[in-house]
């Protein structure tokens, strides 16, 4: 989990922008970040096998 201060200061409008850092949405992880759905891979694997994700299916070929 990510600390509420880590959390809060990327949120802030960076003075550079590759300052900018991508964190998850649910739970503020900032590796594994997705960023068509905003969310880090371990949130998006749970939401997707829970269905709650539209338009996410899982593959089998």
């Amino acid at each position: 989990m990510a600390r509420k201060a880590m959390i809060n200061k990327s949120l802030k409008k960076p003075k550079f922008m590759t300052r900018k850092v991508n964190r998850c949405r649910i739970c503020g992880r900032s590796r594994g970040y997705l960023r068509k759905f905003q969310m880090c891979r371990i949130c998006f694997r749970k939401l997707a096998s829970e269905g709650k994700l539209p338009g996410v299916t899982k593959s089998s070929w």
